[in-house]
């Protein structure tokens, strides 16, 4: 059985400096669970750990892929399950640390067996969509897999390309894919969520939005923009480099973008908030002190 125990919260909650605090005491590593710090080049507005703190504390699940490489959930989690591995055989107990709910729910509960899809298919339905627009792509999905067309929003683009490609790579709509049994690990990972008021989070989440600005976010964004990627890839579409990238567009000014992506970043906050209460009910919700206890006590015991 694999052993790694999880340190999750909501953007801007200080989860990472904390994690890194008991990593260091307790000689042991961090794994990233964050769907934007696999890719590489984004730094500053992934708010990834810094080289001097990667040297301090070996990091793994960072700077996973090169743009405009896509890294799917199924690829995060056999590079999460090959680290544990790899640390477990060492003697050692990793800390996974992040906010995104979906690779820690994927790692804990496996995931459908769907098959890879073929990339040309996918790029060749991303160049139709681009010309035919929204209501052509729903319709596509409404007709080839009518169950995943009932639950998407027509301006779900990503998904729904998702489940078009599915179903003519594989010949076999997604929905159908997602009512198979999961493929999960065995694997041993109490879950510590990092609780704290809201209003406390929002003021930090502000204070965070222009300490990055302040480091070069735009310069950063703009970087991403000369990658020439797909608007449906999920860097494009991050929160915070998507406001940012309305600048570059010409579409608004650098202190509404900011504006705007203060917002945007607190409303995800508070959604991540809302899925750790709902997804997350048998796991020690608690402060970042008493977390910091629980932590050591845990992995000193392991």
């Amino acid at each position: 059985m694999l052993r790694c125990v999880a340190l999750v919260g909501p953007t801007a909650s200080g989860k990472s400096s904390l994690a890194m605090r008991v990593a260091a005491s307790c000689q042991t590593s961090l794994m990233a669970c964050d769907s934007m710090q696999v890719y590489q080049g984004l730094d500053i507005g992934t708010a990834k750990a810094s080289k001097e703190d990667q040297l301090l504390v070996p990091h793994a699940l960072i700077d996973c892929v090169t743009l405009p490489t896509v890294l799917s959930a199924a690829d995060w989690v056999k590079q999460a399950v090959s680290f544990i591995q790899k640390e477990n055989d060492a003697g050692r107990t990793p800390i996974l640390v992040g906010g995104c709910g979906f690779y820690l729910r994927a790692l804990l509960e496996g995931l459908s067996p769907i098959p890879e899809e073929n990339q040309q298919r996918r790029d060749d339905l991303t160049q139709q969509w681009q010309v035919e627009g929204n209501a052509w792509l729903h319709q596509q999905v409404e007709q080839h897999d009518p169950a995943s067309a009932a639950r998407l929003h027509a301006s779900d683009i990503q998904r729904l390309l998702r489940a078009l490609a599915v179903y003519h790579s594989t010949g076999v709509p997604l929905s159908q894919w997602q009512k198979e049994p999961l493929q999960s690990v065995d694997i041993d990972c109490p879950v510590f969520v990092l609780d704290m008021p809201r209003e406390n989070l929002y003021v930090r989440i502000n204070q965070r939005f222009d300490v990055m600005m302040n480091q070069g976010w735009m310069q950063e964004t703009q970087w991403l923009l000369d990658q020439k990627l797909a608007d449906t890839h999920p860097a494009m579409r991050a929160v915070g480099y998507r406001q940012l990238l309305d600048v570059l567009h010409g579409h608004c000014s650098e202190e509404d973008a900011v504006i705007k992506g203060k917002t945007a970043t607190r409303r995800y906050a508070k959604r991540q908030q809302t899925w750790f209460r709902h997804q997350l009910k048998d796991s020690v919700f608690a402060d970042a002190f008493s977390i910091e206890e629980g932590l050591k006590v845990r992995l000193q015991g392991q």
